[in-house]
């Protein structure tokens, strides 16, 4: 099994949608542009939002364990993936990179 680097690559706001129908938060994401995180193998990473690990987990464990070519090769490079948290008002793209280091589990 592998580790795998997660990459925040974008961070959108929708501040219609959040007026319409959010309660008012007064912290909702810790993730900044450029920020990176390494997952040993199946383990998420100290400090990783919860929600967003839930929406990637899967992506996360199938590189790990040398699955390529996700989703009929729509990445360019077989060893990555383009996925996104599922919060509707805020949502963050992440960039995911199998590495070629063994995980410690």
């Amino acid at each position: 099994m592998k580790k795998v680097r997660i990459t925040v690559m974008r961070i959108t706001t929708y501040p219609d949608l959040m007026a319409e129908y959010e309660n008012p938060l007064e912290h909702a994401c810790d993730m900044s542009e450029g920020q990176t995180f390494i997952a040993d193998g199946w383990r998420k990473p100290e400090g990783f939002c919860e929600s967003a690990w839930e929406s990637m987990s899967a992506f996360v464990m199938t590189l790990a364990h040398g699955g390529e070519g996700l989703y009929n090769h729509w990445m360019k490079n077989p060893k990555t993936a383009m996925v996104s948290c599922n919060d509707g008002f805020r949502p963050v793209s992440f960039y995911l990179e199998a590495l070629d280091e063994d995980a410690s589990c």
